[in-house]
C-alpha cells in the first residue's frame, strides 16, 4: 500500500460540491430530470460521499478512484429524499420546496426512478475488477433500506413499538448506507474483504449512534447548537428512540396513559412539549440514551481499530467521527 498524503475532510467535501456542481443531468423531457438537479443543489453535509472519499484514501489510492461511486452515493440518497418527502407529505427540504410541492407527486416519483438508475450508472464508472463486488454489496444495501422506510411507515399506526424493532429500522433506514458508504470506498482504494467489511461495520454502528443521538438532541439539545427548535419529534408524535425505551420502562397503566398524552393533538404544544420531557426526565433517558449512543459509537470504534492499517491512515475519519460525536447534550 501506497502512503499516498491524505486530504482533510473539509478539502474532499469542497472537491465534492465542486464535481457535483458540474454533473450534467440532462436530457428531455426536463420535467424528468430537472427534479433531480435541483435535489442535488440544495446542498447537505455530504456526509457519506465525502467519507467514500476518505476511505478510499485512507487505503493509499487517491480519492479519484472513488469519485464516480461517490456521486452515485449521493444521488442514491437524494433519491430516498425525494421519495420519503412524499411519503412524509413534508412541504419543505433543507428550507427549500420539496420535489412533489415544486413540481408534482407523480413527477417526483418518477424522477426519483430516474434518480436510482442515475446512481447505479455512476457505481458502475470506472470499476474495473470491483464492478461485480461493488453491485452485489449495492443491492443489498439498497432493498435494506427499503426495507426501514417501511417499518418506519408502520411504526407511525402502531402505539407499541419495540425497541429492537426499532435499533432494527434505524439501522436498515439510515446507518446501512453509511456503512456501504465507507466500504465502497474501502473496495475502490484496494482493500482487503476483511478490511472492506470492517469498514461497513464502523458506518452502520455509527450510523445508528448518529440516529439516537439525533432523537437525543431533538428533545434535550441546545437549539443554538442544534440548529433548530427542541421537541419537534414530540409535536410529531414521531417513535424515537425516547418514546420507545419509555415504552420499555413505564408500568402497563403509566403506559397508556403516556401513549395518550403523546398522541394528544389538543394540547398546546409547549404543554406537550414540557409534559412528555418532564416524563423522559423522569425516567432518567437522558443518560439512557446518551449510554445506548456511546455503546454503538464503541462498537463502531472497535472496528476501525481491526482495520490492518497504521493508525496514521485512520486518523482522518476517525477525528471527523469524534466530531460528529461531540455535540453536547
Amino acid at each position: 500500500m501506497s502512503d499516498l498524503p491524505q486530504h482533510s475532510i473539509e478539502q474532499l467535501h469542497e472537491v465534492l460540491e465542486e464535481r457535483l456542481s458540474i454533473v450534467k443531468i440532462d436530457g428531455t423531457p426536463d420535467e424528468l430530470y430537472g427534479p433531480a438537479r435541483y435535489m442535488l443543489t440544495l446542498g447537505g453535509k455530504r456526509v457519506r460521499p465525502v467519507v467514500a472519499l476518505a476511505a478510499c484514501e485512507m487505503f493509499g489510492q487517491p480519492y479519484s478512484e472513488a469519485l464516480h461511486q461517490a456521486i452515485g452515493i449521493e444521488i442514491f440518497h437524494n433519491f430516498t429524499l425525494v421519495h420519503d418527502d412524499i411519503m412524509d407529505a413534508a412541504d419543505m427540504r433543507r428550507g427549500k420546496t420539496t420535489v412533489h410541492k415544486k413540481w408534482d407527486t407523480p413527477t417526483a416519483i418518477l424522477s426519483g426512478d430516474a434518480m436510482v438508475i442515475m446512481a447505479y450508472q455512476y457505481l458502475m464508472k470506472n470499476a474495473g475488477d470491483n464492478l461485480q463486488e461493488l453491485i452485489q454489496h449495492f443491492n443489498a444495501t439498497a432493498i435494506k433500506v427499503c426495507e426501514g422506510q417501511q417499518m418506519d411507515m408502520n411504526f407511525q399506526s402502531c402505539d407499541e413499538v419495540k425497541l429492537a424493532d426499532y435499533i432494527e429500522m434505524i439501522r436498515k433506514k439510515t446507518a446501512v448506507l453509511f456503512g456501504e458508504s465507507l466500504r465502497i470506498g474501502a473496495i475502490m482504494g484496494g482493500a482487503s474483504t476483511v478490511d472492506a467489511h470492517l469498514l461497513y461495520d464502523v458506518g452502520v454502528n455509527l450510523g445508528i449512534a448518529f440516529q439516537i443521538q439525533d432523537d437525543l438532541l431533538d428533545t434535550f439539545g441546545d437549539p443554538l447548537k442544534f440548529g433548530k427548535k427542541v421537541g419537534g419529534d414530540i409535536i410529531a408524535r414521531k417513535k424515537t428512540y425516547l418514546y420507545v425505551k419509555a415504552l420499555e420502562l413505564l408500568s402497563l397503566a403509566d403506559r397508556q396513559s403516556f401513549i395518550e398524552e403523546y398522541n394528544n393533538t389538543a394540547l398546546p404544544q409547549e404543554q406537550k412539549i414540557v409534559e412528555i420531557t418532564a416524563i423522559f426526565d423522569r425516567l432518567n433517558l437522558r443518560d439512557l440514551t446518551r449510554a445506548e449512543m456511546n455503546r454503538f459509537f464503541i462498537a463502531g470504534a472497535m472496528a476501525m481499530n481491526a482495520v490492518e492499517l497504521p493508525e496514521h491512515r485512520k486518523a482522518i475519519i476517525k477525528d471527523f467521527v469524534s466530531r460528529l460525536m461531540v455535540r453536547e447534550v
